[in-house]
């Protein structure tokens, strides 16, 4: 589903890019220029064949030789950061967002991690209102309360629920249309029609902190469910005899896989392998939380403590990873550094996500007719420069 989102009326009229290798849609054009008005992407070429602007820049004096202009990064799941949760508010939404910002992510889905029903429903309202000021806000992901409580993760057990129908909808409903994403264990009593009902909402069905096996993982993505939440995390892991949900994913070409890579959650070489597996459909997401952009210590998931040492953060009472610390532009770097192509780590942070929650009409390329939102890299892929609706 493929809400509205207007560009902002305090951009500049027109702006121009020019000079840059654009990475975009998978594919890379060097020596390209954009121009964008009023928000919105309405040119694009290569050379000196753009035409004057009210800004003009030149992607080789602001990032260097070698320079990168791609679409905005998006993240479909994040928590918080900068010592913000995005459990807490929309000034800690805002304060979190404007770290992730300056990473290069310009919109992003708000994840809201498991409460009581009555807390989430407050939330997801809460950030309903958010989107109507704040157009980075994509909307929001509920990654619990419907979770296997075996894999619960940093998610409090004692608050995990089966997805009764009257729940489910009544989450839905207090979203009021803007919930983009919600993960759900399949194999829970009702949860299949969950999913369906989830669908028919408009929002994502995500398969994760599951207990399913490969089967059961088929039969919920039959019934529509779309992607898998941090693909290997929380989740039987593949056997030669027991494939699990991950290549149920990867074998199904209407499921995108989002992938945590900060080499905590996954090692190089199985963010290599997830590419490979499937190629176009795999999602880079940061999972990151209040400490992402932050200092070590001791801070609060929801109704976790939770402790970060050395970047990582872990669960007081089980030890279990707790979200990352990770930004998403730092995640494009390490998936290169794993061997996957920057075309296809790009598209895995752009386009790939946008489709995953309905808003691929309009985000996530560079492509005429798209909003404005472009990150300029530096040759080490060091983010210069990130506009919004063209917007700085």
């Amino acid at each position: 589903m493929d809400r509205p989102m207007s560009a902002s009326s305090a951009t500049p009229s027109s702006i121009v890019v020019h000079s840059a290798t654009i990475v975009d849609g998978g594919e890379i054009e060097n020596d390209a220029w954009i121009r964008v008005e009023n928000g919105l992407v309405v040119a694009r070429g290569t050379g000196d064949t753009w035409s004057a602007a009210d800004e003009v820049v030149d992607a080789v004096l602001a990032a260097g030789i070698g320079a990168v202009l791609s679409p905005g990064l998006i993240d479909i799941h994040g928590h918080g950061g900068a010592g913000a949760s995005f459990d807490d508010g929309p000034e800690s939404i805002r304060t979190a967002r404007a770290l992730h910002r300056a990473h290069g992510t310009t919109r992003a889905v708000v994840s809201l991690v498991t409460a009581t029903l009555d807390e989430l429903e407050q939330r997801v309202a809460q950030i309903a209102d958010l989107m109507t000021t704040d157009a980075d806000i994509l909307g929001s992901h509920l990654e619990g309360p419907f979770l296997d409580p075996g894999h619960h993760g940093a998610h409090a057990p004692h608050l995990l629920r089966h997805p009764v129908a009257a729940d489910v909808s009544r989450l839905l409903e207090a979203g009021r249309g803007t919930i983009r994403q919600v993960t759900i264990a399949p194999e829970l009593p009702g949860g299949i029609d969950a999913v369906r009902l989830i669908v028919d909402s408009g929002a994502a069905a995500a398969v994760g902190h599951t207990d399913a096996d490969a089967s059961m993982a088929v039969a919920a993505f039959e019934a529509g469910a779309s992607i898998l939440t941090h693909a290997f995390n929380a989740m039987p892991g593949i056997h030669h005899r027991a494939p699990g949900p991950v290549l149920a994913a990867a074998a199904d070409h209407r499921v995108v896989l989002e992938a945590i890579a900060d080499d905590v959650h996954l090692d190089p070489h199985v963010v290599r392998l997830l590419f490979d597996a499937a190629p176009g459909r795999v999602a880079l997401i940061t999972d990151a939380m209040a400490a992402a952009g932050s200092a070590d210590g001791d801070y609060d998931l929801g109704a976790v403590r939770v402790t970060v040492r050395d970047g990582v953060a872990r669960t007081n009472d089980t030890g279990s990873i707790a979200g990352s610390t990770l930004t998403q532009d730092e995640a494009v770097r390490r998936t290169v550094a794993a061997g996957v192509p920057l075309a296809d780590a790009l598209r895995a942070a752009t386009e790939t996500p946008a489709h995953a929650i309905g808003v691929g009409g309009r985000l996530g390329r560079l492509a005429v007719g798209h909003l404005g939102d472009a990150v300029l890299w530096d040759a080490e892929l060091r983010v210069v420069r990130t506009w919004v609706d063209g917007r700085a």
